[in-house]
């Protein structure tokens, strides 16, 4: 008997995450597809490999002994931050961080599914204007977990040097002479826009571009580099490193999420105590577009937890 294949939307409806993620992990080779036509394709066998791969740590395992790294699965938001650090505590902490970078609501909610080892996010709650924390307390009521700050981030437009269109706020998304590129649903870069255009009361169908979506800030920013569009919403570094202009809107909280298990507790002890080094904050050079006033502070933790 032929082995059943799934489509993308299928794939999506197994692992309760969205179809979005599931293109992703398979442009980045996490997950196998093969195409019939113009269709995508994932067989049974591969979706159970993938389901073996990300299965939350039994209860009973425990690090691996004497030199051998331990894998930490880190999943969430991109961020130049983010990338750095898991570079120097691969090496600092004897670890291979494994980091897949889904947006924030994704990783937040892979890390209550156990399916990774920390989160990165930043994730803005619309009815307190409060970041992260309101999503972590209704979701990890029992789960022994710490929230560590790695940055404040300048969130803003990013357009061509010289803002030849003049865009200077969110009305001017709307000119019909304006082409926008959105990131895709489920990042905190998304949540905080939709939460600016309502509060102007400008609707998404007046945004030409609105539904034309990125993974990335850079891939976003990168439309502008080209010529392709004329502003994306996205973080300063970002533009920083293109040689783009950058308006800015609002400041936003980055924070780490960690969910210790007994098999991982000894490995995320030691990247919190790295990520609170000296050692870490002498490695940051370039910030333009961070602040890093608040970098290694507890934002909250059970009460059980502590490192």
């Amino acid at each position: 008997m032929e082995e059943k294949a799934y489509t993308p939307d299928e794939v999506a409806q197994i692992f309760q995450i969205s179809k979005h993620t599931v293109y992703e992990l398979i442009k980045r080779g996490e997950l196998q597809a093969f195409k019939i036509g113009n269709k995508m394709r994932i067989e049974h066998a591969e979706i159970e490999r993938f389901k073996e791969n990300t299965k939350a740590p039994s209860k009973k395992e425990t690090p691996n002994p004497g030199n051998q790294a331990s894998l930490i699965r880190l999943s969430g938001s991109h961020d130049f931050l983010v990338e750095h650090f898991s570079k120097q505590a691969t090496i600092a902490c004897n670890l291979q961080i494994q980091p897949s970078f889904i947006g924030s609501l994704e990783g937040l909610m892979m890390l209550y599914r156990g399916q990774c080892d920390m989160a990165a996010i930043h994730l803005l709650d619309p009815a307190s204007q409060e970041y992260n924390l309101p999503f972590i307390r209704q979701l990890f009521v029992y789960e022994s977990i710490m929230v560590i700050r790695l940055a404040a981030r300048e969130q803003g437009f990013i357009v061509a040097k010289g803002n030849p269109k003049k865009i200077d706020d969110f009305p001017d998304l709307t000119r019909k002479n304006v082409q926008f590129i959105n990131r895709q649903k489920g990042s905190g870069t998304r949540f905080l826009l939709d939460s600016k255009l309502s509060s102007y009361g400008i609707h998404p169908t007046n945004i030409k571009g609105y539904n034309t979506e990125e993974w990335n800030h850079l891939s976003a920013a990168s439309y502008i580099s080209r010529g392709t569009a004329d502003v994306t919403f996205g973080i300063q570094s970002a533009a920083s490193h293109l040689g783009l202009d950058f308006i800015s809107v609002a400041k936003e909280n980055f924070d780490l999420v960690f969910r210790f298990t007994e098999g991982n507790k000894q490995c995320l002890t030691d990247l919190i105590h790295y990520l609170q080094s000296f050692d870490f904050q002498n490695s940051l050079t370039d910030l333009e577009g961070y602040s890093t006033q608040d970098l290694g502070k507890i934002i909250y933790q059970t009460e059980e937890q502590t490192c």
